[in-house]
């Protein structure tokens, strides 16, 4: 495919580095030519220094044979008037816009988006995302990441084994028989920074992250063999009244009945926008970082603190103080600087929250057509968990997955046919209208699309 990525922050830096390593040919304007340095120095695309607005520089970008153009600048307004030229002047299939401003995310403003006003296909919004993320995380106490597939039937968890989880050092055959009621299946795990598929005699170890696909009704049971029994957190704190706190907010009272939630924002104007618009939220206009104001909230009563802010110092200096003032208190900090990650363990943070990662998974579902409804990076990009149908060109159908010649770097985690969860053994037989979820590694998705019969669009 060629691919225009518009914006060479990070988001569009991680986007072009994982389509170029899945063969895309890329090409990335941005204004900033330190910005462009930097992706020609490390990346094998075609690089422009210029306005992406401009008809001459989307030109030059071969606009003419583009299959996708991406728009990820920091401005919302120059994102969708890239989408419109592109559209006009270059009649590109498909278009993505990276758009942050709420005001453009509202429902009743949704008919602006098609050919005949503005011809966006596909809007993400960051803050969106990551507190859909967010909640996910809240819903699943124990698991560092909850990712819905086939209309919410089937998740993946990403669960930390640590000292306390009865099932490390037991081979994965030996507890299919210890748990024959637990629809799940283990795909590998992340150990030592590698990637591992495990196979029926391999164990998890300590500090491995394992990443597993079970039935969306299993979640506590899951997570419960892992030796993780946290309760759901109803009392929660979060610092920093943005569109992410705010509509993590939002999404929680729609929700979490029993939850008490309370924001600290520091910008008074804001703070009285918000409470205005949440119903059960109490809203405190003040500093997260001022010990009074933690005070005034009554710390000690909170069970899970959030830091949001636009300020990765203050939401890693949130924590610490949490840590300090009143212990036991499950706590997640907005980061955007990835080098913070390695402070996580010293400054006994529970989750950092990488917006770039949710950002760049969002996109990446949208570069496959056709069968493809949803995708997860793992590793940044590295590997795939990918949602896929089964439809009567696929060379899998009424094949027995024994027979379909997998190789081993792509494992089948479970299906969902009809109302029912499979995890698939040897004699499994694919059908007609069978949804798939399933891991791969990035160097196989020829093979997945020829497999599926995808539409590269």
């Amino acid at each position: 495919m060629n691919i225009i990525i518009c914006g060479a922050g990070r988001v569009g830096f991680a986007i072009a580095k994982l389509l170029t390593e899945q063969n895309h040919s890329v090409t990335v304007i941005d204004q900033s030519s330190e910005d462009i340095q930097k992706i020609n120095e490390a990346l094998d695309v075609k690089a422009i220094v210029g306005k992406a607005t401009s008809p001459i520089i989307l030109e030059n970008a071969n606009s003419k044979d583009a299959d996708m153009i991406i728009a990820v600048t920091r401005n919302d307004e120059i994102n969708m008037m890239v989408c419109q030229i592109a559209f006009s002047l270059f009649k590109i299939p498909k278009k993505i816009a990276r758009v942050r401003a709420q005001d453009y995310l509202n429902p009743k403003f949704s008919k602006l988006y098609n050919k005949d006003n503005l011809p966006i296909d596909v809007i993400i919004s960051p803050e969106i995302e990551i507190a859909k993320s967010i909640q996910r995380k809240l819903e699943s106490p124990g698991a560092l990441d909850n990712i819905p597939f086939a209309d919410n039937k089937i998740k993946l968890l990403e669960i930390l084994i640590d000292e306390s989880c009865p099932i490390s050092e037991i081979k994965l055959n030996e507890l299919t028989k210890k748990f024959p009621k637990l629809n799940a299946n283990i795909l590998g795990v992340i150990r030592d920074g590698k990637f591992i598929f495990l196979k029926k005699t391999d164990v998890m170890k300590k500090n491995d992250k394992a990443y597993v696909i079970i039935n969306s009704q299993q979640i506590k049971e899951t997570l419960s063999a892992f030796g993780h029994n946290e309760k759901i957190s109803n009392k929660i704190l979060i610092i920093g009244g943005g569109n992410i706190g705010f509509n993590l907010a939002k999404n929680i009272e729609q929700s979490f009945e029993e939850a008490r939630l309370k924001i600290i924002e520091k910008d008074k104007k804001r703070a009285e926008i918000i409470a205005n618009e949440l119903n059960n939220t109490i809203v405190i206009n003040g500093n997260g970082l001022d010990e009074d104001i933690l005070a005034e909230v009554n710390l000690e009563d909170v069970e899970t603190v959030i830091a949001l802010t636009n300020d990765d110092e203050d939401n890693l200096m949130v924590s610490v103080l949490v840590e300090k003032f009143s212990k036991n208190k499950k706590t997640m900090a907005l980061i955007n600087k990835p080098n913070y990650s390695l402070l996580q363990s010293s400054l006994k943070i529970d989750d950092l929250i990488d917006p770039r990662m949710t950002t760049v998974s969002s996109i990446l579902k949208h570069v496959h057509k056709g069968t493809i409804e949803n995708a997860y990076s793992i590793l940044n990009g590295d590997y795939e968990v990918i949602e896929a149908e089964i439809i009567e060109t696929s060379e899998l159908i009424n094949k027995e997955l024994k027979n379909c010649d997998l190789p081993d770097e792509i494992r089948i985690g479970a299906v969902l046919r009809k109302n029912e969860i499979i995890i698939p053994r040897s004699d499994f037989v694919f059908k007609k209208e069978d949804t798939v979820v399933f891991l791969t590694k990035k160097d196989q998705l020829p093979l997945v699309e020829s497999m599926f019969r995808l539409s590269p669009v």
